[in-house]
């Protein structure tokens, strides 16, 4: 009796760790932020090209399957590929590919498959839809993690391009997506991602510059940082009213989070304490977003 009660909870501990290693494998949290746009555009476009959520489920469930997939794909080759400097990391301490729970070799085979089945799943879901994580796990692989990540302070426009097309994934299993919806919610997350990738890198400032990472602070300062912050707050400005389609009160919503989001920018000039600031807006820009996609999904239940 002992000893199967042994067995059972050793199998309960490698099953916690499994699941543990591959939280951070994927990255948990990033992989749902990003697969939060990719559902919201495939709900609205549902509502502006008409009909019902329910005729849409084995669409639906293609979509969200494939872009998870591709995108954990990324997410593993990522690390596969940084193996490097998430050992110099203090953050990163807990991925697979430095504690050696999973070998690299396994790694790079789970990051493969994931990202093979993920575009198959997308091309008999939408052949456009398959395009555009393609795009998006191009830029960000190859791109991003291999090409710019550790040379340019460009990277992070780089790596944004991969983090815009998300909606477009979910919209165009939908339709077409020459549409202004689509092409603003783009227009939005690429935009909103520099003063959000800004902040991460001013809070984890250190360990980038002892990892050798070009991040815009470890290059340029964290002065030149928080200004290229406000201007990309300022650029947020007008865009609500390119979606007047979801009325009047989603406009001053989204007018007064942009103008939040620009006075929190503009503050960075004048507050000395450079971590809370980062802070502050790491905090407010995913609250933003959050409430950005979730106000649209709930103008627009009459779909169900």
């Amino acid at each position: 009796m002992q000893k199967t009660m042994e067995r059972t909870l050793e199998k309960e501990q490698h099953a916690s760790t499994l699941a543990s290693d591959l939280k951070y494998l994927f990255k948990g949290p990033v992989l749902i932020a990003n697969i939060l746009p990719v559902f919201a555009g495939f709900w609205l476009g549902i509502y502006f090209y008409g009909g019902a959520f329910a005729e849409y489920r084995s669409l639906f469930f293609l979509t969200m399957a494939g872009s998870t997939m591709l995108m954990a794909g990324a997410l593993t080759l990522n690390n596969w590929y940084e193996v490097d400097l998430d050992r110099v990391m203090a953050r990163t301490q807990k991925r697979p590919t430095v504690t050696g729970n999973i070998s690299m070799a396994t790694i790079l085979k789970i990051g493969i498959g994931l990202s093979v089945v993920g575009i198959i799943l997308l091309y008999v879901a939408a052949p456009s839809a398959a395009i555009y994580g393609f795009i998006g796990w191009f830029t960000y692989v190859v791109l991003y993690t291999m090409w710019s990540k550790r040379k340019y302070t460009l990277n992070t426009v780089i790596g944004s391009v991969s983090g815009a097309v998300t909606p477009l994934i979910g919209w165009a299993a939908v339709g077409p997506t020459y549409h202004m919806v689509p092409i603003m919610l783009a227009i939005v997350l690429f935009i909103w991602q520099m003063p959000h990738t800004f902040a991460i890198a001013i809070k984890k400032l250190d360990e980038y510059r002892a990892a050798g990472v070009a991040m815009l602070p470890v290059v340029k300062g964290i002065p030149m940082t928080k200004r290229q912050s406000i201007v990309y707050t300022v650029c947020l400005l007008p865009l609500p009213f390119f979606l007047a389609a979801f009325g009047t009160g989603f406009i001053v919503l989204t007018t007064a989070m942009n103008i939040g989001f620009f006075i929190l920018a503009l503050a960075g000039l004048f507050v000395k304490d450079d971590y809370k600031w980062a802070q502050w807006m790491f905090l407010y820009s995913v609250n933003y977003m959050t409430i950005f996609f979730m106000s649209m999904i709930l103008m627009t239940t009459s779909i169900l």
